[in-house]
């Protein structure tokens, strides 16, 4: 019988953010998106949102003692991180525990928040220096607190390259000088000893939603360790996941919003139900008779994106690439969904989302006046755009003229119509596109039209 591993346990000894941002909150959420199970120890209970940090109130050292002692003995943990440890007696019962169980500690020096309120006190850097730092196993300081441990100015990757070996003369096994704070591209780097330093390069994202990012990336470096991957690969993987938080961070509050450290399991989450959809779709056309009817020359694509508040682009979009095509009378799909399997389908989306964020779905099909009489039986709305009026900024610019046609079409009708089409150009096929929340929605519009389309039109009705 195949033996099942148990889960990681992972500690976390750090304060409390009643906002939920920093602290234990966003150690306990990181922990729950990569698979461990945390546990805490909280040394400090503060008062702070958005805006800063109102109170702060010390756990006495031995309850944070009891509950190490606590979580540890039952639970066999072998991998913990620290935060806010804010005094000087914390930090040597903090100390004593980490060195008598013999954890594996990230420690992330905190000394102050995002808001830039203390949270570390000035006679604690000693203690922080002298007990705590020589027992770490990853030390994950960024440029403002490895200035204060080495006492030296860094605005430079040559002063990092410094203080990087001065943090590990200090003991620490493995440092991660973070270089958000430095100007240019943010870079990362891994100093080991016996080896050379690893650089991790980044990049900045325009983002009001990064409180917790230190937080968030010691928790993730200590659940990659207990999960078996080594230092290097464990802070490459934390750093992406950090990157992730932040581009899907909450805007909550009037200051600071936090990172969003489940984002990764919400946007997996979705992309299954968004790839769900889109197949269950194809199989109504596949099983449909009559949707071959709708195949235009350049043949047909059916997508659906994310959730807006994810869709970072096409590639967030969920299409069949090689598109979908009459084979022998039946629609047939050339491959499986997958992201960034469309391109102008997933165009027309995205520019749709911007009026609806629940429309998040179109299929592109043949244009004909007898389509429009169809759509006019069946009571679908539609509107449309005229590819000839098309200025020429937007025909020079790659990719730019879906969106200026969607935009123009659902000026023109107050809104996202049901059906959205342009009677093509030089060069340019008809086309029609169908807009629905989900790829089952279009799907069953588009069977729609096509098995009334294979009716004789009702006496009386137009056909444009």
């Amino acid at each position: 019988m195949t033996k099942i591993s148990p889960t990681p346990v992972v500690l976390t000894i750090a304060g409390s953010d009643s906002g939920g941002g920093a602290g234990i909150q966003a150690d306990l959420k990181t922990f729950a998106a990569l698979g461990v199970h945390g546990t805490s120890a909280i040394t400090t209970v503060t008062a702070q949102d958005t805006t800063g940090v109102s109170a702060v109130h010390e756990i006495p050292p031995e309850t944070v003692r009891l509950q190490i002692d606590a979580v540890v003995r039952d639970m066999g943990v072998m991998f913990a991180k620290t935060g806010m440890l804010s005094s000087s007696p914390i930090i040597s019962e903090v100390s004593k525990a980490i060195a008598e169980y013999g954890l594996k500690a990230v420690v992330d020096p905190v000394m102050v928040a995002k808001s830039g309120a203390p949270l570390l006190r000035k006679e604690a850097v000693a203690s922080l220096k002298e007990q705590l730092i020589p027992l770490a196993h990853v030390l994950t300081p960024n440029v403002e607190e490895a200035s204060a441990l080495t006492k030296m100015e860094i605005s430079s990757i040559e002063d990092v390259l410094r203080a990087g070996d001065l943090l590990l003369d200090m003991g620490a096994r493995h440092v991660v000088i973070k270089g958000g704070h430095l100007p240019g591209e943010p870079v990362d780097t891994l100093f080991s000893r016996g080896s050379p330093p690893v650089f991790y390069m980044g990049e900045r994202i325009p983002s009001k939603t990064t409180h917790g990012t230190g937080c968030t990336f010691s928790a993730a470096i200590a659940s990659y360790l207990a999960l078996g991957n080594s230092v290097a690969d464990a802070v490459g993987m934390a750093k992406r996941f950090v990157r992730n938080a932040i581009l899907y961070g909450l805007e909550v509050g009037k200051g600071v919003g936090p990172v969003n450290p489940i984002s990764n399991l919400e946007v997996d989450a979705e992309k299954f139900r968004v790839v769900a959809s889109v197949t269950d779709a194809l199989c109504l056309l596949e099983s449909s008779e009559y949707a071959p009817l709708l195949s235009p020359e350049c043949q047909i694509n059916l997508a659906m994106s994310l959730p807006l508040r994810y869709a970072l682009g096409v590639e967030s979009v969920c299409g069949i690439p090689g598109r979908i095509s009459n084979a022998g009378g039946r629609l047939k799909p050339a491959s499986s969904p997958a992201f960034g399997g469309s391109r102008h389908v997933a165009s027309a989306i995205l520019s749709a989302m911007r009026y609806d964020p629940e429309m998040r779905s179109a299929m592109n099909i043949r244009y004909s006046e007898e389509m429009l009489g169809v759509l006019k039986e069946l009571g679908y709305s539609h509107s449309s755009y005229d590819r000839t009026k098309e200025p020429p900024e937007v025909k020079a610019s790659e990719g730019a003229s879906v969106p200026w046609g969607i935009q123009e079409a659902i000026k023109a009708h107050g809104g996202i119509p049901d059906v959205i089409y342009h009677t093509g150009d030089w060069g340019k096929e008809p086309m029609m596109l169908i807009f629905g929340r989900d790829a089952v929605e279009v799907a069953t519009k588009a069977i729609r039209i096509a098995r009334r389309l294979s009716q004789p039109l009702s006496a009386g009705t137009p056909s444009g």
